[in-house]
């Protein structure tokens, strides 16, 4: 079977988690069941070993196996971009070989930002992992701390390297500079936004191309998407409001983030185990607590979308990945 190509995106992007075993190995039939899940979700590209992949956990040799394993249980049906984060350029441009040779779509790179770094800087990073590939760029930036990549630098960059084609991008009041990216590259370079997807409602509009958001909401939040880009806002913002807290409560903390993440995942019967690798938090019974307490609110709002706790397990339309419809689809009163 051809192996897909990433050159347009219009919707959710899950990052797919890494699943462990209780002895903390890589759960090989477990991420098949994941990439299962991302499909019938209407994802429309997956994304791994990423930040909300504990990837900083993972081996090189993991995270290598990680991304060729993605592609093979894919099998062409939908695209995976391969997160090779490095602060090394010539280690992530290596990373960014060997996920190519595997079949990845496309290659994910984190802005290096445990130091500061100047624009030129950063130019000669990017610009030696950009020759050493044919397959398009995403370059993810969350700087918490200072800027993140100016829509001039996205645009320098991409007329340079036509490839680069993404950026995905974590920071509050982002809709003008999503305006301004997709100006000044004529629309070249897609905005994606992380965060959980967690400004979707003005971003959308705004004219970002997709999201990169948990695994666990992918369906929902595609459905929020669609209706987004319909026109149809306020219905929209009905079925994000029943997603939000979970964003919300789970990207306080990384770590928190991957327990809550797996927990999701388990609560909908997707994976069996929620292990995450140590180190991480040693989850409080209040935190616990609150986990299920969303997740239950999770389970009867996709009650209340007709929508399947399980898309890859069911039947129908929904179960083989085939689009919802985009029409009205209020919430069902349960």
């Amino acid at each position: 079977m051809p192996l897909p190509v990433l050159d347009r995106i219009d919707g959710i992007v899950p990052i797919i988690p890494t699943p462990f075993t209780p002895d903390e190995q890589v759960d090989w039939a477990s991420l098949g069941d994941l990439i299962e899940f991302a499909i019938a979700a209407g994802a429309r590209a997956v994304c791994l070993p990423a930040y909300a992949s504990e990837f900083y956990k993972l081996s090189e040799e993991e995270r290598c196996q990680i991304a060729a394993e993605a592609v093979r249980q894919s099998a062409g049906r939908i695209p995976v971009i391969a997160q090779v984060n490095h602060p090394s350029a010539r280690h992530a441009a290596r990373f960014a070989i060997c996920a190519q040779k595997s079949g990845a779509a496309a290659v994910c790179v984190a802005v290096p930002r445990l130091f500061p770094l100047g624009d030129d800087d950063l130019v000669r990073y990017f610009d030696s992992i950009l020759q050493a590939l044919d397959i398009p760029l995403v370059i993810q930036d969350f700087n918490p701390g200072g800027p993140t990549l100016s829509p001039g630098f996205i645009a320098t960059l991409h007329r340079a390297h036509p490839h680069f084609r993404f950026v995905k991008l974590e920071e509050q009041m982002m809709a003008s500079k999503v305006m301004a990216i997709v100006q000044q590259t004529g629309g070249g370079v897609g905005v994606l936004e992380g965060w959980g997807g967690m400004y979707m409602l003005e971003l959308v509009p705004a004219g970002i191309c997709g999201v990169m958001p948990s695994l666990g909401l992918a369906d929902v939040l595609d459905l929020v998407f669609r209706l987004l880009s319909g026109g149809s806002k306020e219905e929209a913002a009905k079925v994000f409001e029943g997603v939000l807290p979970q964003i919300v409560f789970s990207l306080q903390n990384m770590e928190l983030y991957h327990h809550a993440e797996k927990r999701l995942l388990q609560a909908r019967g997707v994976l069996q185990d929620s292990s995450v690798r140590e180190a991480s938090l040693q989850l409080k019974a209040h935190d616990e607590q609150h986990i299920h307490f969303l997740n239950r609110r999770i389970l009867r709002l996709l009650d209340r979308l007709d929508l399947p706790h399980d898309p890859a397990a069911g039947a129908g339309s929904r179960a083989t990945g085939a689009p919802l419809a985009t029409t009205s689809l209020p919430l069902r009163n349960t």
